[in-house]
């Protein structure tokens, strides 16, 4: 089934990461374990750095509840299968949209919410893509009830940029990052991977 298209994101995901991830389901769930962790760990972190934000930190504490929650549903998930939560390395895409993140003020605080969003967009689509093409019954209907969670997400983080930016500077640092969201991924990494 195709999903409709995410204005976020510039380009759809490949079938080859999809045929990847159900071969490896494993090693995805594990990952997504990770991704969960570092998603609240990412909402608590910009609370902590712009707490006069009012509205910033409202709206990124029920993230941060929420994305925990994901985190202990994902291990108990992980635990059904005798999957040990361990490390996993990181694919190139954190890291390289971290990177696109300016270092002064303001834009620092704009590019971390689009990042974040971005983020949260694709983790939408993929377990979108998860959830229609998963043999695992429960683990399909387990990924399409986090779609509706990780969409919320990427339009809260869209919310608070509109919040404290002008819409034409977001629009325009939006197209610019999701160039870079896209080109990330343009190359299937060889590690299956939630983002890689």
């Amino acid at each position: 089934m195709a999903l409709p298209t995410i204005k976020f994101l510039k380009q759809p995901t490949s079938q080859d990461w999809v045929q990847q991830a159900i071969a490896n389901l494993d090693t995805i769930l594990l990952d997504h374990s990770h991704c969960e962790r570092k998603a609240a760990g990412v909402a608590l972190n910009l609370m902590f750095r712009y707490p006069a934000h009012a509205k910033l930190v409202r709206m990124l504490t029920a993230i941060a509840r929420e994305e925990l929650e994901h985190f202990e549903q994902v291990n108990q998930h992980l635990e059904k299968r005798n999957i040990a939560l361990g490390p996993l390395g990181a694919p190139p895409y954190g890291a390289g949209l971290s990177s696109q993140i300016r270092k002064q003020e303001p834009d620092r605080l704009l590019d971390s919410l689009l990042v974040s969003g971005l983020i949260e967009a694709r983790s939408h689509e993929r377990l979108g893509l998860l959830a229609d093409s998963c043999v695992d019954g429960e683990l399909a209907k387990f990924y399409r009830s986090l779609m509706v969670s990780e969409a919320r997400h990427y339009g809260v983080y869209w919310i608070l940029a509109t919040t404290y930016f002008d819409r034409s500077v977001v629009d325009r640092r939006l197209e610019q990052l999701s160039l870079v969201e896209s080109e990330l991924l343009a190359t299937l990494h060889p590690e299956p991977r939630i983002h890689s």
